[in-house]
């Protein structure tokens, strides 16, 4: 083997234990993450405008910059009791498969780093979201993380409205 592919194995090696970092956000007493990949800003909630005949969890839409971007409340979406919107309630925009969609949710938290082994399959109950729209459960120290595959979701059946690209 040259030293050309033993630099190029090496560096695929350190990039597969690479830690991949995540947002962290709160809906109620859980802390969710999503990859910080997928993020393209955070805002304070501003209000949207409804659009008639969409799923509850779809607030309506809000133009960002000549982007009109669907709005999704993730409390309505995994069920949890709605919540008074509040001076910490935020919007976390995602940029995902070239969609732009706005998360509303209770506050952010921070950004972690979480290597592949400090990550665990999701269990198939006792979570508030559906384990398809998981990734895992990622721990660091005293803090589980429930992890949320952004795209998965984003791509769901239920959540039609947002699957068409945004304009």
């Amino acid at each position: 083997m040259d030293a050309f592919t033993e630099a190029a194995r090496d560096k695929k090696s350190a990039q597969e234990t690479a830690a991949a970092e995540f947002l962290t956000f709160a809906l109620g007493d859980e802390e969710y993450g999503v990859d910080i990949l997928k993020v393209q800003e955070i805002r304070g909630y501003d209000a949207v405008t409804r659009i008639p005949d969409t799923p509850d969890f779809i607030k309506g839409v809000i133009n960002l910059r000549g982007t009109i971007v669907p709005v999704v409340d993730m409390r309505v979406k995994f069920q949890l009791p709605r919540a008074d919107y509040n001076a910490f309630t935020v919007m976390i925009v995602l940029n995902v498969a070239n969609r732009v969609v706005g998360m509303v949710v209770d506050g952010v938290s921070d950004v972690v780093a979480l290597r592949p082994e400090q990550i665990r399959p999701a269990p198939e109950f006792g979570a508030t979201v559906g384990a398809q729209f998981l990734t895992g459960i990622g721990t660091l120290d005293e803090r589980m993380l429930i992890l949320i595959d952004i795209e998965k979701m984003i791509g769901s059946a239920d959540m039609a409205l947002v699957d068409e690209p945004v304009h």
